[in-house]
């Protein structure tokens, strides 16, 4: 079977589709390897026993790749008073959390005087008002634990915060310390899951491991769609060579 020569712009148009096909499959194995590592390391971080809370003079220097969901325990007086609602729904690290509603996010004093802000947990959108939680509101020093966690990256698509009305969209300790002129506060936040407070609002909870790892299928999808774009291509300049071919009459014979 002959190949005939196929036109310039149809060759380049499926080279440059199958170059971008492959890219996109390998860039899924690279991102399947990343998720992978990144789901073994959370699920070895959220087993290990709480650690002593890092020392505010080392906060600059931490580095959230390796400090990143580290359970922490430490002592600290909630201000009440500057608590914070990030509105949200459900998280996917909290499964034991459903429907609307909000996280409370509340400055916490060290014994030094630093201030590292907790994400106290979970409120129903009916609750948002601390005296509808008033029980909640824990005075005095409290042992804390919990998990550190970073700001989240703020989208295109992410509102506004309506500081006036005490809510946010963004889980940020820096805009928060900023709007309530708290001053300096830890570059990270605490995601509490102990104590309980009495009355169970806010809500703290164990954060759970439960990131979606759907790479593999993306992978087989972009490799084959690559192979079959190769396979129908090949078949179609082979086939339109051989039927040029066939369709090319014999020589006629001598008179």
């Amino acid at each position: 079977m002959s190949a005939r020569r196929p036109p310039l712009g149809s060759a380049i148009a499926a080279l440059l589709a199958f170059v971008v096909l492959i890219g996109l499959g390998t860039w899924q194995v690279q991102r399947k390897a990343w998720k992978e590592a990144l789901i073994a390391a959370l699920t070895e971080r959220l087993a290990d026993a709480p650690q002593a809370l890092p020392a505010s003079a080392t906060w600059p220097n931490l580095d959230p790749a390796g400090e990143e969901y580290r359970r922490v325990t430490f002592t600290a007086q909630f201000d009440h008073a500057d608590e914070a609602l990030i509105y949200g729904a459900a998280s996917a690290f909290r499964p034991d959390v459903s429907g609307p509603g909000d996280w409370v996010f509340t400055p916490a004093r060290l014994a030094d005087g630093s201030i590292v802000i907790v994400d106290r947990g979970f409120v129903p959108e009916r609750r948002p008002d601390p005296k509808s939680r008033a029980e909640g509101q824990i005075a005095g020093p409290v042992e804390i634990t919990g998990a550190l966690r970073w700001p989240e990256t703020r989208h295109w698509f992410t509102p506004n915060d309506d500081v006036a009305h005490n809510l946010f969209f963004d889980r940020d300790p820096q805009a928060i310390a900023a709007a309530k002129n708290l001053g300096v506060v830890a570059p990270f936040y605490v995601e509490q899951e102990a104590p309980v407070p009495p009355g169970g609002l806010p809500r703290p909870g164990k954060i759970v491991v439960n990131l979606p790892n759907n790479h593999l299928q993306y992978i087989i999808t972009w490799y084959g769609l690559a192979a079959a774009l190769a396979a129908v291509y090949l078949t179609w300049v082979f086939g339109a060579g051989q039927r040029q071919n066939g369709g090319r009459s014999a020589p006629s014979g001598s008179l």
